[in-house]
């Protein structure tokens, strides 16, 4: 009698961010149809929200649960690092339970976003360290990557990724960031975002008349490398977008603001508060597939987070980024829609609104296109899978084999 796999997700999941639970949702999709017998549990960022929501066991990545406030006085600092301290040992316990461990998509090798080395790039070296001393196969799959100037986040990203048993990635840019920093991506391959997995929504009924603009706004301060401008690129962003939103309103156009993080609620209130508009509503999405819902009823969509863009595709609506890393550059490329890129950090209304016209004028030809790149997705998720199962599960993938 075989044992039944023991499975385990690990990640920021359940923290508020749309896109990392959508990924986590995609792979425990692929597991309950593939591999209904693992026993799947997480280490994340909120389990409490993974548990309800999902099904399934979760624990919390930190010992400390103030990992992510500022610590200024000396017992909050003397916390962090003892909790350092203690997650390294409760991370290999974790770890030693487990026959898999799959970080489920995700930024996870990227710093497009302030981030701290001592921080999740410390959790995932643990991880991965953890599982190779354990001989616990750990499965980055499909997850982004990017080019890392900070020198001890780059190394900590780096070891990871080396000590990985599989890795996948959602877009070439991500392999060649890994390929760069110096790790072997021989056998790495790329597919689509997980998020292309989950089920497509309802198509809305087309209308004759102009219909509302999905608009995805982001808790926007620059990279890890802008610290010293992030006010200023904020308020550009903010300004800008405000400004966007108000030139449709006055066309008459019902716009929907749409977030992908908990995070992101103050921008909405502060556009809400600068627009003063019937004619502009907030969404309360609290999932992709909500996300994807919102998008599938809008004529377009203009967003600036990655999965906004990702569940905006999926949907098949003609889509305009704003750009603030070359991973959306990346998706939009992928997806046909290249050109429709503006950039998050100078946003000029003028501009941008002369490329949102030049969009909608095409819209029955993209919707075409996007379908057919949709299918195609579809099917090298599919093939992505296919290959974990090979990679994770040799005795399913061996049983399978006619």
């Amino acid at each position: 009698m075989t044992t039944a796999p023991r499975v385990g997700v690990f990640g920021l999941l359940g923290s508020g961010n749309l896109g990392n639970d959508g990924s986590l949702e995609a792979v425990l999709g692929y597991l309950r149809a593939e591999h209904p017998e693992a026993v799947v549990d997480a280490l994340c960022g909120g389990p409490e929200v993974v548990a309800a929501r999902y099904g399934i066991p979760a624990t919390r990545l930190h010992w400390n649960r103030a990992e992510y406030r500022t610590a200024s006085r000396a017992g909050a600092i003397a916390a962090k690092g003892l909790g350092k301290l203690v997650d390294a040992v409760r991370t290999a316990a974790w770890v030693r339970r487990h026959d898999v461990v799959i970080v489920p998509g995700m930024g996870v090798l990227e710093a497009t976003l302030p981030l701290r080395p001592w921080g999740f790039p410390y959790s995932l070296f643990l991880l991965c360290a953890s599982g190779r001393l354990l001989r616990t196969r750990v499965a980055l799959v499909g997850v982004g990557a990017d080019a890392i100037g900070d020198r001890p986040t780059r190394a900590l990203v780096r070891w990871s990724a080396r000590l990985a048993a599989y890795r996948s990635y959602r877009d070439t840019l991500s392999r060649d960031a890994m390929r760069a920093m110096g790790v072997d991506t021989a056998r790495d391959e790329v597919y689509p975002d997980l998020a292309f997995a989950l089920p497509a929504p309802p198509a809305s009924a087309s209308s004759d008349s102009p219909g509302a603009v999905c608009v995805g706004v982001m808790d926007f301060h620059g990279g890890n490398d802008d610290r010293a401008r992030a006010e200023e690129i904020h308020r550009r962003y903010l300004d800008g977008t405000a400004r966007f939103v108000r030139a449709l309103a006055e066309d008459g156009r019902p716009v929907r603001l749409l977030t992908g993080d908990a995070c992101d609620a103050p921008v909405v209130a502060a556009i809400l508060d600068a627009v003063d508009s019937p004619l502009v509503t907030a969404s309360e999405a609290a999932s992709l597939a909500d996300l994807m819902t919102e998008t599938a009823a809008a004529d377009s969509v203009v967003a600036t987070r990655y999965h906004n863009l990702v569940c905006a595709l999926k949907a098949g609506t003609p889509t305009l980024a704003l750009s603030y890393a070359a991973k959306s550059d990346a998706l939009m490329d992928r997806m046909g829609l290249g050109t429709y890129c503006h950039p998050a950090r100078e946003v000029d209304t003028d501009r941008l609104l002369e490329q949102f016209r030049a969009l909608e004028k095409r819209s029955a030809q993209l919707r075409q296109a996007l379908a057919e790149r949709n299918r195609t997705a579809a099917r090298q998720l599919q093939q992505q899978f296919t290959a974990l199962t090979a990679a994770l599960f040799p005795a399913a993938a061996h049983r399978e084999t006619p």
